[in-house]
Parts: C-alpha cells; sequence; structure tokens
C-alpha cells in the first residue's frame, strides 16, 4: 500500500464508528482515512514524505461540524461596535457615544433585547447619545435591528410598508417609524445606504475567521444562507489563493413570493462548489424570533403576537418544500415556534416515506413532548443551537421567557427529549447570534448554562445531554443532517480526513474545563489546518 501523507500516532482515537470505537493511530491520504489502528500496524504506512503527529496524551474525534453557522453573512451583520456585552440603556447610550464613526454611520450588533427592560425598542432612546449621526444597529437574534432618526430619514422611511413575507417597520399610533425593523425585508430597507467592505477586505475577513474557527476545533460548517447571492463567487476567489481551512456546506434562502423559475433556480444552485464547499440544500423561514413577536405559536404570546407564519400563505411553502424534494434538494427550515415546527412536519409527512432524513428544521425553541416523538417517526432532523440558552433565565424573568410565559418557557430547547425518543440532534452556534467556539457548543449542551458561568443557574437542566451526545450532534449526527452519513461524522477507512484532536477527552472531561480545552490539532481534508 502506498505511503500515508499523514500518520497520527499517540492519541485515544474516539471513532464513533461502531465495528471499531476506539484506536490509537490513522492513517490519511489524499484526503482521505485510509486506515485506523495502532501504530504498530500502521508503521508500514509512515514513508520518507509522510507527516508524523505524535499526540500523545490528546483525544481525536472525527473533525467537528458546525451545522448552523453563517461565516460569510456573518461578516457583514458582526461588524461595528460589539453590543453583545451590554446589558441596560446606560451601557447601551455609553457605548454608541464611544462608537467609531464609519463614512458618518454607526454601526452595532449583538445586542440583546433584555437592555430596553419593559420599554420598546425606539430610537427615541438613543438618539441624544448619537448626536445626529445615523445608526443601524443589529439586535442579537439577526432578525431584527433599530435605526435612529437620522438612519431613517436617510432611507426615507416615514410610514409602514407592506411585504410579501412577515416583516414589519414598526410604527407608533400616529403612523411614524420608531426605528424597530422586524424581519429581513424590513432591515433590507436600509442596506443600500449602510457601509459595505471592499471585495478584498471581504476575502480577508473570511480567511482570519475561519483560520479562528478551526483553531477551536471546527473542520466543517453547515452555511445556512448564500449572502447576497455572491458568495460562489467570493468562495472561488478565495480558492485562487489558498485553501479554505472549513469546509463549507452552503443553503440559498428561499422566501415567499418564489415562482416556479425561482425554485428551479435553487435546484441549479446545487451544483456550485469548490475545493473545499458546495452548494447543498436550501433554507426556508416559517416564522421568526420569540422576541420579536414573529414566531409562529398555537396560542399567542404575551402582547397577542405570533400567530401568522412568516409565509403569508403556509400552503405555499408546502408546495415549494415538495417541488424542491422531488428535485432530490434537501431542505432546513428556520422553525421556532410550536405552529411553525408542526406545519414543518406536516409538510414533510405529507412527502411519504421518501422525506425520511432528507429535511431538517432549525432552532425548535419551544415544543410539546409529542412533537418530539414525530421528528422520529418522520425521520426529520433535529437542528438547535445549546447557547442560546444564554439569552435567557432559568427562573424566565428575561424577555424571550415572559413573551411565551412559564408554561411554554419550561420546555426551552428539549435537547435531550429530541435525543431520548431516538431523533438525530446536529448541534451548532448560529454565529454570529452565539460564539463560533464550538467548544462552547459542547460544553453548554452538557451543562445548559455557558461553561465558567457558575453564578448562572442551568436553563431547563433536566435537557442537558451527555458527552457522547454532544459530541456526536457535532459529528455524526451533523453529518446525517447534511446526507453524509456514508463519508463524514466517523473516522473509518474511506471516509473524510476531518480530524479534531483536544488535549482532554470531550466526552469524559467536566464540561467546564471543555469550553477552554486546548485543541491540540485540526485536520480539514487531510491538511493540518491548525496546530496547538
Amino acid at each position: 500500500m502506498p505511503a500515508a501523507d499523514l500518520l497520527i500516532t499517540g492519541a485515544r482515537v474516539r471513532t464513533l464508528d461502531p465495528a471499531r470505537p476506539e484506536a490509537t493511530a490513522v492513517a490519511v491520504r489524499g484526503g482521505t482515512i485510509v486506515a485506523v489502528g495502532d501504530a504498530e500496524g500502521l508503521r508500514e504506512l509512515k514513508g520518507a514524505g509522510t507527516e508524523h503527529v505524535d499526540l500523545t496524551g490528546a483525544t481525536l474525534t472525527p473533525g467537528l461540524t458546525d451545522a448552523h453557522s453563517h461565516p460569510v453573512l456573518g461578516l457583514e451583520m458582526a461588524t461595528g461596535v460589539d453590543l453583545t456585552a451590554v446589558r441596560d440603556l446606560d451601557g447601551l447610550r455609553a457605548a454608541l457615544a464611544a462608537a467609531p464613526r464609519t463614512e458618518g454611520w454607526v454601526i452595532g450588533w449583538g445586542l440583546d433585547h433584555n437592555a430596553f427592560g419593559d420599554l420598546p425598542v425606539g430610537h427615541t432612546l438613543i438618539d441624544e447619545a448619537l448626536g445626529g449621526a445615523p445608526a443601524f444597529i443589529r439586535l442579537y437574534d439577526g432578525h431584527s435591528a433599530l435605526a435612529s432618526a437620522a438612519a431613517l430619514e436617510r432611507a426615507g422611511i416615514t410610514g409602514p410598508r407592506s411585504f410579501a413575507q412577515r416583516s414589519d417597520i414598526v410604527c407608533d399610533p400616529d403612523g411614524r417609524p420608531t426605528g424597530h425593523l422586524i424581519e429581513h425585508a424590513a432591515m433590507d430597507v436600509l442596506t443600500p445606504f449602510l457601509p459595505r467592505p471592499s471585495l478584498a477586505e471581504r476575502r480577508a475577513g473570511l480567511v482570519e475567521l475561519l483560520s479562528a474557527m478551526a483553531a477551536t476545533g471546527l473542520t466543517g460548517a453547515h452555511v445556512m444562507d448564500l449572502g447576497d447571492g455572491s458568495v460562489p463567487d467570493l468562495l472561488a476567489a478565495v480558492e485562487d489563493d489558498t485553501d479554505l481551512p472549513v469546509r463549507l456546506r452552503l443553503a440559498p434562502w428561499c422566501m415567499p413570493g418564489v415562482d416556479k423559475e425561482g425554485l428551479e433556480e435553487m435546484v441549479r444552485l446545487q451544483s456550485r462548489a469548490g475545493r473545499q464547499w458546495r452548494v447543498g440544500g436550501v433554507k426556508f423561514f416559517m416564522d421568526g424570533t420569540v422576541e420579536g413577536g414573529t414566531a409562529w405559536l398555537e396560542h399567542a404570546d404575551c402582547h397577542d403576537q405570533g400567530t401568522e407564519a412568516f409565509w403569508p400563505d403556509p400552503a405555499a411553502y408546502t408546495e415549494a418544500v415538495a417541488h424542491l424534494h422531488r428535485a432530490g434538494v434537501r431542505t432546513a427550515t428556520h422553525a421556532i415556534g410550536d405552529a411553525a415546527v408542526r406545519h414543518v412536519l406536516d409538510t414533510v409527512e405529507s412527502l411519504g416515506e421518501s422525506g425520511r432524513l432528507r429535511h431538517r428544521v432549525e432552532h425548535i425553541e419551544s415544543i410539546p413532548h409529542e412533537v418530539a416523538e414525530r421528528f422520529v417517526r418522520l425521520g426529520v432532523i433535529a437542528s438547535m443551537q445549546p447557547t442560546h440558552t444564554a439569552y435567557t433565565r432559568a427562573d424566565h424573568t428575561d424577555a424571550w421567557s415572559r413573551r411565551l410565559g412559564d408554561e411554554r418557557a419550561a420546555r426551552a430547547w428539549r435537547c435531550r427529549d429530541l435525543r431520548d425518543a431516538g431523533a438525530y440532534l446536529a448541534l451548532g452556534s448560529d454565529w454570529p447570534i452565539a460564539h463560533y467556539d464550538i467548544r462552547q457548543v459542547l460544553a453548554t449542551a452538557r451543562l445548559r448554562r455557558l461553561p465558567g458561568a457558575y453564578d448562572t443557574e442551568p436553563v431547563a437542566p433536566e435537557q442537558a445531554l451527555t458527552g457522547l451526545m454532544a459530541l456526536e450532534g457535532c459529528t455524526s449526527h451533523a453529518a446525517v443532517a447534511a446526507g453524509e452519513q456514508e463519508v463524514a461524522g466517523r473516522i473509518a477507512p474511506g471516509f473524510r480526513a476531518d480530524l479534531t484532536a483536544f488535549g482532554l477527552d470531550p466526552v469524559d472531561a467536566p464540561a467546564d474545563e471543555l469550553g477552554e480545552a486546548p485543541v491540540r490539532l485540526t485536520v480539514a481534508a487531510g491538511r493540518v489546518v491548525h496546530r496547538g
């Protein structure tokens, strides 16, 4: 047998391969795992050109995948002043007053709804601190923003508007815009007026970001957008100069109002690919967010909102999914509220047996028990983000919980119920909504709070995953979510050489230690992309 390109020895290898659960050595050639065993058995694969890495004391796992991320769109979303640490209005005003101006604008991101307390989101709360500068501030959920009075004036926003999707330019009783923009179409009204990075800045920023992601142990990401449609060209341009440190699988958005030609374009996009990226699947939205009042709920929230779908005609969503399914295209649907999740499951059920393990639901923030069992019966993959629990509180005093009420807040992010029922559960970060550090995803899935936050009570601790369940969520279950279980998610001959090595065992080590565990090695497509 020809010599290996890469030979890793000394580690405890958690293969997640039922045929051989553990090993101590792995050999890689041409981006593929060619042998798994022990150092003695693989010795003959070491040649003059083989890179030998001794990982004594480390634990090697299949490469970790973030099953829900926005690394390209997020570069634009996470720009300007970082407001993730702001906790109240005084802190917000101070941050905005000190924020740098970009082409005269104040741009901010990551603002927690809880910073407004019981006050409605509005520009009158921040205009004085801005000194007349136009400002566009993205709230942490990515589905809403706050525009200053000067920004509204520049964009010519003087009142409400109608959109094909459930979106809202919030206005006061006199019809004057408050600056609160809810959902994508409303925020997009401002987009043409905002500063935008150059192509060179986007290219450099993407490589820097993906390298930082790889340093946390990530080898792949399911990218839940295609940006403004230019992302494939951006990725191709990056690969003209270098290799992507993280493998990307992208799903373009399918929005309400799409016609047959638009759906066929989604099908054609599936052929776009590069060395380390490809378009694979389509992303839908069935609702918005709880905090924004746009989650589709079976019963209204405390503000008498949340009883409408993002698609004004939910049947049109079902028809669009069926069209793509017939064309062999996988779908992922953002569905937070219980009514939204139910409609997605009803849609997949209408596809019959051919729908099994072809479609997935993203977020699933609050569902009754019987819905969890439907995921298993229908073969629908659940995709959840454990770090989202950081925006809620165990005592239900946060904006999310107060909107839903105690009964629905008590069934927050039912990760363990889904796993115990037998569902496939893929885990991710939803960066930039939460941090991309995959170690935090693994740890929070077990803790139901952020690692190191010892003064924070866990949210619904009975929903905590075991260490093995969490690891599977970022490896073997993530592979199923992408339809790649025959080539990814395990360490076995013939599988992709995507590998992650920690300085501790991510399954057995205390979860709080895992949040900052040393990453000894990250290998993507057989290439070492990070050494710790």
